[in-house]
């Protein structure tokens, strides 16, 4: 275990960091410390990032290692389904994603997860079980009942699901129907994400999503009804005519919804990544940095005093939402799709731009339509670009992995599972960390370090120091606050 340390005078926790972590009550947050902490670096949802990812003309190095995984049939799965295509464009949005009104698209667009599925699956150990299933986009309920039902009796066919594996979905509740929400239920999903961004209306036409407040509710309630169990509601702060005031006022209105998740973004503005935020631009009316920093010191604040506990990384959680269960159990996974709750499985994604993951690299599909279905109609399975892992890579995903969701590192169960000294192998990581220390926001003891509550707002600050990659200036990644 490791050894106690005090945090700071007045903090009654005094750490012990393989323990059960208490419920965080309200964060405060100091806006010079965000000020000074406020780079561009990664979000670690995988390690090396995605931008460390290579071409692959060949993809079999990279589907040996699923096999490779194979050896090991206990080995749980994590599905994920890429389903692109959104009727209109949030002007906000970075997602991959095809805006069209043709619904045969995605009719068209299932005959080619099912050629994808036709050819993975087989490499795949039968008796490996799914223990989570994720649908994503775009927006997955572009799909019509009976194209829903179609998916899921396709992922049925070839894979096997334990008793309780968890299957989420995300929502849009301006193209969705109670009877998509009955279809959805029927196969087994219990959770589900909303994208809100925010209730103010001037702000709703600024970004070109009109979602009227009774329009939420509506799919709240069609959700709860049919028993779904966990709701997660997305806002982003940054927008067109965001104010401290007018987000506030979206909070409130969020609170009186009582949802158990909130994933609170900050808007990245990338118009040479994404042109259509040019026209955001055009509003003139973006948030200054200042009034964003007050934004997010008012969530952070706000939703800590409410009952929700801030699990990193821009999402909070109900103390009793499984998501808190699990960061307090050590059992959280932070993945491509954000925080998981069922840690260790390899991910299997399927779709346009999808990426898995298994326990020695990455791998990633076509990013555009024509690459996906080119890729498929050869009778090849649709990998562009990935990564395989070194040792190295390895164990620094393993550390950052802890210090993201489990906010801690015992230095001396790493030594043991790497086989070698942790402080004397990473010395160099260790002193990096000196001015967050001195900042109040790590302690370290010679067992090991805990990230303070203070901490959590600087996650990625603190993962930097153990990135290998990590190179100060490049821009190639969003602001960390």
């Amino acid at each position: 275990m490791l050894g106690r340390a005090t945090i700071a005078a007045g903090d009654e926790w005094s750490l012990v960091a393989v323990a059960p972590m208490r419920s965080f009550t309200m964060i405060t947050v100091d806006l010079d410390l965000v000020r000074k902490y406020d780079i561009s670096a990664p979000r670690y949802t995988s390690y090396p990032s995605a931008t460390e990812f290579r071409d692959y003309s060949d993809p079999q190095p990279l589907l040996e290692h699923v096999e490779r995984s194979n050896r090991d049939a206990s080995l749980p799965l994590s599905l994920y389904y890429h389903l692109p295509f959104c009727e209109t464009l949030c002007w906000f949005c970075g997602c991959t994603t095809v805006i069209t009104l043709n619904h045969k698209s995605s009719d068209a667009y299932l005959d080619y997860l099912e050629k994808e599925v036709g050819l993975l699956a087989p490499r795949v150990h039968p008796d490996r079980l799914v223990t989570q299933l994720h649908y994503g986009g775009g927006t997955p309920t572009f799909f019509q009942p009976h194209e829903l039902k179609r998916l899921d009796a396709l992922t049925r066919r070839h894979f096997k699901f334990a008793p309780q594996a968890e299957l989420s979905v995300e929502v849009d509740p301006r193209r969705l129907s109670h009877a998509q929400v009955v279809a959805l239920r029927a196969s087994g999903f219990t959770r589900a994400s909303l994208g809100v961004q925010d209730f103010n209306p001037k702000v709703q036409e600024a970004v070109h999503r009109i979602q009227p407040r009774a329009l939420t509710e509506q799919t709240i309630a069609w959700l709860r009804t049919e028993g779904f169990t966990s709701l997660n509601l997305d806002l982003i702060y940054g927008l067109p005519y965001q104010t401290v005031d007018t987000f506030r006022d979206t909070l409130e209105q969020v609170l009186e919804l009582e949802p158990d998740r909130l994933a609170v973004f900050s808007y990245a503005h990338v118009p040479w990544m994404k042109p259509a935020q040019k026209i955001l631009e055009r509003e003139s009316a973006l948030p200054t940095p200042e009034t964003k920093l007050a934004m997010l010191k008012l969530i952070t604040e706000t939703l800590t005093s409410r009952g929700y506990d801030y699990i990193g990384m821009d999402h909070f959680a109900k103390h009793t939402d499984e998501l808190a269960v699990a960061q307090r159990a050590r059992t959280l996974q932070r993945n491509f799709q954000g925080y998981s709750t069922r840690a260790g499985a390899e991910i299997l994604a399927f779709g346009m731009s999808a990426i898995s993951q298994t326990p020695y690299s990455y791998r990633q599909n076509h990013k555009t339509l024509t690459g996906y279905y080119a890729a498929l109609d050869r009778g090849a399975l649709p990998i562009a670009r990935g990564r395989e892992l070194t040792e190295d890579d390895r164990r620094r995903r393993e550390i950052i992995m802890r210090l993201m969701c489990h906010l801690a590192l015992d230095y001396g169960a790493l030594a043991r599972e790497f086989g070698d000294d942790f402080v004397t192998q990473y010395a160099a990581e260790i002193a990096r960390l000196r001015p967050l220390v001195d900042d109040g926001m790590v302690v370290t003891s010679a067992e090991g370090l805990v990230v303070t509550e203070r901490g959590r707002l600087f996650l990625r600050n603190i993962a930097t120091c153990f990135d290998a990659y990590r190179t100060e200036g490049t821009g190639r990644h969003s602001r960390t606050i």
